[in-house]
């Protein structure tokens, strides 16, 4: 397998990107639902959508599966299967929701999706505080994936990305910067 085909995390928009943990079809299909959301909203109303809209529209989607609407070319005929981890900036600040395959979403601080989450949900219970700065936000991801991966953490098997506060972008870290910071894990 080619590991840059297996992408767990996309971008929605300039200023949004979502992490997935289920099937990566269910959710590209969520996400290219909700890049045409988003680029409407900024022709709409020439500013960019916000998180909780975003997050709002991917779960309104999902909960409405079997329904026919008018303006969506297919039905589901099942229900998605997965969760999506939705991160950005916005004229609110820095957003973190999370939609699951029941149609809910929830507003977090710090939040972990997949098969090992009760572990890496309470490491991050523990070490999370909101004075962070990004390199240590960064580190203590990295540091959550080490010890709940089974696999042995290396910079092809994880990805990381950020939207800064700052700037409002979304930027892909790249293996080399991710490589430097697993060097210092314990």
């Amino acid at each position: 397998m080619i590991p840059s085909s297996l992408e767990k995390t996309i971008q929605i928009d300039g200023h949004i990107g979502a992490v997935l943990a289920g099937l990566v079809s269910d959710a590209r299909s969520l996400i290219d639902y909700a890049r045409v959301e988003c680029q409407n909203h900024r022709f709409t109303y020439n500013e960019p959508m916000s998180i909780l809209s975003i997050a709002e529209t991917i779960a309104d989607l999902v909960i409405d599966f079997g329904e026919n609407k008018k303006n969506r070319k297919t039905e589901m005929a099942r229900p998605y299967g997965v969760s999506l981890l939705i991160a950005g900036v916005d004229e609110s600040g820095a957003g973190l929701y999370q939609t699951d395959p029941s149609g809910h979403y929830m507003e977090w601080s710090a939040r972990a999706i997949g098969p090992a989450t009760e572990s890496a949900q309470a490491m991050l219970k523990e070490n999370y505080s909101s004075t962070m700065t990004m390199q240590e936000a960064e580190k203590l991801a990295l540091q959550t994936l080490k010890n709940v991966m089974t696999d042995k953490i290396n910079n092809l098997n994880v990805e990381l990305c950020t939207v800064l506060v700052e700037t409002k972008t979304f930027e892909s870290r790249n293996p080399e910067y991710i490589e430097e910071i697993i060097k210092t894990l314990q």
